[in-house]
């Protein structure tokens, strides 16, 4: 082959002038993947603008996958802008670095997810930025720790791994009044139990809508569905919060994988009938839990007796009998029972698998050591040995047969 044949397939693959027609339309998006975005002009790539999604100028910046799950995200939650990082933690520390600088003060519930906690207490402190533990159970103690230096409340319904419920609606508002920004993770709610930006539902007839200022969505989760997407989002409705949030993003880099992007938003459409699958069958089993000897305390916001319980009827269940609480349930074990026995039981799961995360197919168990993860005693929680469970899509059926065969054998009644 001459050079000039060469030349002319080669450039040719590269710069082939074919264009796909227009009109295409099926069920899932097309996915673009992009480091390199084209303008037809100098001038076109100086005027075009990606801040407001009104033009693409870098794969970083968006493409028509990541503005479409975006824009999906936001009517999920009820926000109007969405940023997608790359985890549900990154969500989070991108939200403190954006907002707090030296001098200031992170308030977080005591009972926050505990990579969260770690952040403020060595990355955040590096930078000169402190942080203080509130009772996420009492609003008072929260209105107690805010001061001049406070700019960012935490907040999480329920509480990570022992599953408080706190009330969301009193927090937010002891925030608005002492005008600090309010930051949820919602990975629990996921926009199907509550709604975050309209948290007493008044937006419907007109009323002023009780907010929070960012919602943090761990999309590993519920909207992936699957165990094998890490992604997160940062949900907001003021547009100058999320302008603040959207160029400290950029300046630090952030971006998702179209694939991953791809993945997420096919799974949208099942996910609230996913949800309200896990939450079926997680309320089974923790009904089996609760009458269980070796049960020393059943800690699943729907059921009545569960720290906050009333907290979660009046935010997601208004109208009773309707309420969603996802498929995550906690249990403290009787402290008869030794912390060796406890992990015998949990290996001894068959269906169950050791893991962290949740909301895949498939069903998890994790034993925790509460005390490690707090820096207060709960006087509303037992003595006991906690165990998380995260419920897949199985038969509750079978769930119940291996939780009792476990149980027979490691946790024997006394």
């Amino acid at each position: 082959m001459n050079d000039s044949s060469h030349s002319k397939n080669t450039t040719g693959l590269i710069h082939h002038p074919y264009t796909p027609p227009g009109g295409f339309q099926a069920p899932q998006p097309g996915v673009f993947k992009a480091s390199t975005v084209y303008f037809p002009t100098v001038a076109d790539m100086r005027q075009r603008e990606w801040k407001d999604k009104s033009g693409y100028t870098y794969g970083l910046h968006g493409t028509p996958t990541t503005y479409l799950l975006e824009e999906k995200l936001c009517t999920l939650e009820g926000g109007d802008q969405c940023l997608l990082v790359p985890s549900g933690l990154a969500a989070l520390t991108t939200v403190a670095l954006a907002l707090l600088q030296t001098g200031d003060e992170l308030l977080l519930p005591d009972n926050v997810y505990g990579p969260n906690k770690a952040f403020a207490e060595v990355e955040l402190r590096h930078f000169g930025i402190t942080h203080q533990v509130y009772d996420a159970m009492d609003p008072d103690d929260l209105s107690r720790k805010i001061t001049e230096r406070t700019r960012l409340v935490w907040l999480e319904a329920p509480g990570s791994v022992s599953m408080e419920f706190c009330d969301l609606p009193e927090l937010v508002r002891r925030c608005q009044a002492r005008g600090v920004w309010s930051a949820l993770d919602n990975t629990w709610g996921a926009g199907l139990a509550f709604q975050p930006f309209d948290l007493l539902g008044q937006a419907a007839q007109g009323g002023t809508a009780l907010a929070v200022d960012i919602s943090a969505h761990a999309l590993t989760k519920y909207p992936s569905g699957g165990g094998d997407v890490l992604m997160g989002s940062i949900v907001t409705r003021d547009p100058a919060l999320h302008m603040k949030i959207k160029l400290c993003h950029m300046r630090l880099g952030l971006g998702v994988a179209a694939n991953d992007a791809e993945t997420v938003l096919r799974s949208l459409p099942s996910m609230a009938l996913r949800y309200q699958a896990h939450d079926a069958t997680a309320r089974r089993l923790a009904k089996w839990w609760q009458v269980q000897a070796q049960c020393a305390q059943l800690l699943h916001p729907a059921f009545a007796g569960a720290p906050g319980h009333a907290h979660w009827q009046a935010l997601c269940d208004a109208a009773p009998g309707t309420g969603l609480a996802a498929g995550l349930f906690s249990v403290l074990i009787d402290a008869r029972y030794s912390q060796a026995q406890v992990d015998a039981f949990c290996n001894g799961l068959k269906l169950f698998k050791i893991g962290f995360s949740w909301g895949g197919p498939v069903s998890l168990v994790v034993p925790y050591d509460l005390a490690s993860l707090r820096k207060r005693p709960s006087a509303h929680l037992v003595p006991g040995s906690l165990v998380r469970f995260s419920i897949g899509l199985e038969s509750a059926h079978d769930l119940l047969l291996d939780l009792n065969q476990a149980m027979q054998a490691h946790l024997p009644a006394a």
